[in-house]
């Protein structure tokens, strides 16, 4: 492609996060994301940290632009001081944590501390500069600029940056992104949380989502014992860990043996019988995030006098934290990006450079005070915003589709879109697990309603059919509903948008769609509008006049342990290595092994 061309149709500029999960790349143009997608979608390897090379090249495809033709590129953290914090551990806790040292050192001297090379190398005829806004800054910055306000407060609470674990602050259209505050390793909300998940017996920073699911059949028995002798927090959300139950700096393991004696049990293993004790534990670790992260909400509303909120950071997935901090906290309204964590930062670190050009001065949370210059928020409507923000990854047209159903002689039908509808709301209504494979995938960690498996509400036994027979995970895990937008409040406490699958609100009628009602009460919901996804918004409608019930089950399409599909091989692949009855990919339905 010509250079020349790519820089009027610009600026474009390119963000990118990796080497530690969820490896990604973002391309903006004129600050609109045009393009972004996680690593792992190509790879199929499940949390991907590797330097996002595939991701990176799908971008510049995806917008037909040069490496040359980029006006900026954007890291996501500053990876010299991460480094930097690394050695100071070390040295804090030497003699210990020596095996973990060697063990993470040719990391760093290989490959993490040459990230700019590495960049250099995937953009051949790219000579621009290369940013690396600090972690918390990119989280910020991808927080305020996916929402609809032109100033708000800002907090972000993930395990780790650089030195950050909290950070807050305030961004606006003139100002920039403004971090002042923060607090610092090894004192951190999310590895407090982190280590509750090891505890349980799930991965650390892949399983937070589990517990956060099994806190529900749990009591917060533990809540007073993990105040009083395992984190100190203050009024205003600061906290300490006490390290004597920690092993995180040192060892591979979360906690020290001094957990076990406080809690009366020791960690479960991968696996394990999952006992009430650790249901109590899950509820009790998400009893103390909650409160946490209520505490910081009201003291960063005190300093900053905002009306509206943005929340980033890993911690911002936790769906119920977030419905509790739109009902008792104290803004006015809340924002969460569709991926708060880091895959998002690819698109925050870029975002914050398009917008914060003109220089930068030194901030408390590192690097986070900015100028910016005066410019107004793109002008979009909340379904244009919905559409930038998810629907920007990999898409196959209908005929490609068609060939790879020719290529593997599976059977299908073609059908109008009319038709489609009917038939596949109505395969849905009559007990089916069907695939839906359409338009473009999503960008985050959620299926919202383009590489998703379908199936319907008001059957009880759908949470165990997709459980074992199609998602091969523990039986615990609820689903997600997609409910028309304008239905959601007779069906669900709520009464704002939830687009992103980021609130988990009480359930009004839960005898009505048992599928998706958790053991508390509860749903983690997508709001529909026909403006963001017109084609998945009047699917769930077709089944709405059918059945009576505006509301699908959403889950994504893959299996536990495996990325969510990217290309019609691969889902076509689940339709045949899974009990799922159908697949709607394009214009085309192919029946199962079950058929």
């Amino acid at each position: 492609m010509n250079t020349a061309r790519a820089v009027e149709d610009g600026p474009y500029v390119l963000g990118i996060s990796c080497y530690y999960h969820d490896s990604a790349a973002a391309l903006l143009r004129n600050g609109h994301v045009v393009a972004a997608v996680e690593e792992e979608r190509f790879s199929r390897v499940k949390f991907d940290d590797s330097f996002p090379h595939e991701a990176v090249k799908w971008c510049l495809e995806k917008a037909g632009v040069a490496p040359g033709g980029l006006s900026g590129v954007a890291f996501y953290d500053k990876p010299v001081l991460k480094f930097e914090r690394l050695l100071d551990n070390y040295v804090a806790v030497a003699p210990r944590g020596l095996r973990s040292f060697v063990r993470t050192l040719p990391k760093w001297i290989h490959r993490r501390l040459w990230v700019k090379h590495e960049i250099a190398g995937a953009l051949p005829g790219y000579g621009g500069p290369i940013s690396f806004p600090a972690h918390h800054v990119s989280h910020a910055a991808h927080a305020f600029y996916t929402s609809p306000f032109r100033e708000a407060a800002v907090l972000t609470v993930d395990g780790v940056g650089e030195w950050s674990t909290t950070s807050y602050g305030t961004a606006s259209y003139d100002k920039g992104v403004r971090l002042t505050h923060d607090l610092r390793w090894p004192h951190s909300l999310g590895m407090l949380y982190s280590a509750f998940t090891y505890y349980a017996g799930f991965k650390v920073n892949e399983g937070e989502y589990k517990l956060m699911g099994l806190s529900a059949y749990g009591r917060p028995r533990f809540r007073d014992a993990i105040l009083d002798e395992v984190v100190d927090v203050g009024e205003d959300g600061g906290l300490r860990l006490n390290m004597r139950y920690f092993a995180f700096t040192h060892a591979a393991v979360m906690t020290s043996g001094r957990m076990a004696g406080l809690l009366g049990f020791g960690p479960r293993r991968p696996g394990g019988e999952m006992t009430q004790d650790y249901m109590d534990l899950a509820a009790s670790a998400q009893a103390v995030l909650e409160d946490v992260i209520l505490a910081m909400a009201r003291h960063v509303h005190r300093e900053t006098g905002m009306a509206d909120l943005c929340v980033g950071g890993g911690v911002a997935l936790n769906g119920v934290a977030n419905y509790r901090l739109l009902r008792e906290g104290p803004f006015k309204r809340v924002h969460v990006p569709p991926s708060p964590g880091d895959a998002g930062s690819a698109a925050g670190c870029a975002q914050y450079l398009h917008y914060a050009r003109r220089g930068s001065s030194g901030g408390a949370a590192g690097g986070g005070a900015t100028r910016a210059p005066a410019r107004l928020p793109p002008d979009l409507g909340a379904d244009e915003r919905v559409v930038e923000n998810v629907y920007a990854g990999p898409s196959y047209t209908d005929g490609q589709v068609r060939e790879c159903l020719d290529r593997a002689g599976a059977p299908y039908e073609r059908l109008g879109r009319a038709e489609l509808l009917s038939r596949t709301a109505g395969l849905v209504a009559d007990g089916n697990v069907v695939g839906w494979y359409q338009g473009p995938s999503e960008w985050g960690p959620r299926a919202l309603g383009c590489r998703s498996v379908l199936a319907d509400p008001r059957r009880a036994e759908m949470k165990d059919v997709l459980n074992a027979r199609i998602k091969h995970r523990e039986q615990f895990r609820p689903f997600a509903p997609s409910v028309l937008a304008e239905a959601a409040a007779e069906w669900f406490d709520i009464d704002v948008p939830s687009p992103y699958m980021l609130l988990v609100a009480p359930v009004k009628r839960p005898g009505d769609i048992p599928a998706v009602t958790h053991v508390d009460g509860t749903a983690r919901l997508q709001t529909v509008s026909r403006g963001a996804n017109p084609l998945y918004y009047d699917l769930i409608a077709e089944f709405g006049r059918q059945t009576g019930v505006p509301i699908v089950v959403n889950t994504s399409m893959n299996v536990m342990g495996e990325p969510i599909v990217n290309t019609p091989e691969q889902a076509r692949r689940m339709l045949v290595q899974t009990d799922m009855d159908y697949l709607v990919a394009g214009d085309c339905v192919a029946r199962g092994r079950s058929e």
